[in-house]
């Protein structure tokens, strides 16, 4: 039994004490088929209240009340857990969706919402051509092979540029640059996949390096991670990672799901102090295996 465990450090710098507002924290995943949790564990500097809710898609959510000002704050979140990923050869789609187009349960729809309908505007379909060109190379419409030209075509068509604003930009700018990070690839795979009927939503969590599972060193590390769930009919919301051309749960810690990348931010905060104040954060995320599960 492998036994993974996340510490997730983020630190914030300030010029001097500011009052800290509430502060969102989305580090903590749920427990499911293919993650299960041991223990988890939530610290902060300045110390603070906790209060914990699920949101509108499920996640764990925390919301944190600071009582005293700081020059500093640290949170650092940790978990360990059971992972069973499931992997690109075990996605098994329902008959009639194993050719594209189809067409989702007319019980689904009303389900999937949103998350089958573009978010940014695209007036010249532009997204929509580039979606287009891998339905048009494969001849015998193969959903899933589809799906996996397109996250290939972004890993060798787009370069990875890492950057530290917040944000995510908008999927034509990543079209026109050739360049975003792991959550634009993520929003851009999103929009396209949704151009062509598909539901789709963005994933927050950590990726670690499967061959080093095991292990006692670091196993994975950086920052967070953004990838993309697809809704296919028999194969229920399959994780593509665009970035890593990954497709299934493999090397993949979810954390949070949601429509736009907006609403899966990691921790989002307000501060009140001089505008001068806010000196820069550090981010790192630690991965480690243990064999033994102890």
């Amino acid at each position: 039994m492998t036994v993974l465990r996340v510490i997730h450090r983020t630190h914030y710098r300030y010029s001097g004490p500011v009052t800290f507002g509430p502060h969102r924290l989305m580090m903590r995943p749920r427990d499911s088929h293919d993650l299960r949790l041991l223990d988890t564990g939530l610290t902060m500097s300045p110390p603070a209240s906790v209060r914990w809710l699920h949101d509108v898609f499920d996640n764990s959510v925390a919301i944190a009340r600071f009582s005293q000002p700081g020059a500093e704050l640290l949170v650092e979140s940790s978990f360990r857990a059971e992972h069973f990923p499931l992997s690109e050869a075990a996605v098994v789609l329902e008959e009639y969706a194993r050719r594209y187009p189809f067409s989702y349960d007319a019980l689904e729809i009303p389900d999937l919402g949103h998350t089958m309908e573009r978010h940014y505007p695209d007036p010249e379909r532009r997204i929509d051509a580039w979606a287009r060109r891998f339905v048009e190379q494969r001849q015998d419409g193969d959903t899933m092979a589809i799906l996996h030209d397109m996250v290939r075509a972004i890993a060798a068509e787009f370069n990875y540029n890492w950057r530290d604003e917040m944000g995510t930009q908008d999927p034509l700018v990543t079209l026109n640059t050739g360049t975003g990070t792991c959550r634009d690839f993520a929003l851009f795979l999103m929009e396209a996949a949704r151009s062509l009927g598909f539901a789709a939503r963005f994933v927050s969590g950590y990726l670690y390096d499967e061959e080093r599972v095991g292990e006692p060193q670091l196993v994975g590390g950086g920052v967070t991670h953004a990838w993309v769930q697809i809704y296919l009919p028999g194969g229920g919301w399959v994780e593509f990672d665009p970035t890593n051309t990954l497709v299934g749960g493999r090397n993949l810690i979810r954390v949070a799901v949601a429509r736009d990348p907006s609403q899966a931010v990691p921790l989002s905060g307000s501060f009140t102090g001089p505008t001068n104040a806010y000196l820069g954060m550090d981010v790192q995320v630690q991965i480690t295996a243990d064999a033994g599960g102890n």
